[in-house]
């Protein structure tokens, strides 16, 4: 079976993955930014499943941490087939386009996209040594807006579409080496990271902004990562696959 790291993996979308690919079976290192209880009752989880699991402490902007972050995930579960990049950071204040400020722009692109980038370059560089036992994979959480202008969040945005870019990238350097490459756009997910907002985001789906009127779940995301990783899309390279309930969906 394969053997997964995720990132961002203390709570949210990132917990719901690493629970979901150990009931299939896959050996998961989940990785925070701190060290935390939350994040340690995570790994204590997915070793209930009957699977290896280990709590692991990185902050992937720092890129000098990577090296240190994929030897301890080897160590403590094996060779690993599958990288989740799932951590990311949301801006310091929503607020005008015209006031965003180069800490929460620099803080965004550091995390989402630079940290992001470099850390699927050194596990691919590490992929491409590893037999294909099982299906080999890189499945990047990014948002739908990535494509959707959000002015209150616009670092946030630009971050969230670099990665998106990134992530074809990888998917056109690796296709021919047998490894995915994946994105997930989630839209309205009931997370820490979209609390701020739940007012708003209430109303709009209310008033029929996404074509099924409720919020999305973490695990609805991750049970599209558990297909992705384990190559039940065969056909498949740089796919951008949505998970936002038809937030996207043109309609008139």
């Amino acid at each position: 079976m394969g053997k997964a790291l995720v990132t961002g993996a203390r709570r949210g979308i990132g917990k719901a993955i690493a629970l979901a690919l150990a009931d299939e079976g896959l050996d998961v290192a989940v990785a925070d930014v701190m060290a935390s209880d939350e994040l340690d009752r995570v790994a204590t989880e997915v070793a209930s499943r009957g699977v290896k699991s280990a709590a692991l402490v990185a902050d992937i902007a720092h890129i000098a941490s990577h090296a240190k972050l994929l030897d301890e995930a080897s160590k403590a579960i094996g060779p690993l087939t599958t990288l989740v990049n799932n951590a990311g950071v949301s801006v310091l204040s929503r607020g005008d386009l015209l006031d965003v400020t180069p800490e929460s722009f620099d803080r965004c692109i550091d995390v989402n996209t630079r940290g992001t980038f470099f850390l699927t370059q050194a596990f691919a560089r590490r992929l491409r040594e590893t037999a294909a036992q099982a299906h080999r994979s890189i499945i990047t959480i990014t948002s739908t807006n990535a494509q959707a202008p959000s002015i209150a969040r616009g670092e946030y945005c630009i971050s969230k579409a670099g990665s998106s870019m990134m992530s074809k990238l990888f998917a056109s350097r690796l296709s021919d080496e047998g490894i995915g490459v994946y994105e997930i756009q989630p839209g309205f997910i009931e997370t820490e990271m979209t609390a701020p907002a739940k007012a708003r985001y209430d109303a709009l789906i209310e008033s029929g902004i996404t074509v099924i009127r409720r919020w999305g779940k973490p695990e609805d995301v991750a049970k599209i990562a558990v297909t992705l990783a384990e190559g039940r899309l065969p056909y498949t390279s740089g796919q951008v696959i949505l998970a936002d309930g038809g937030l996207m969906t043109v309609r008139y």
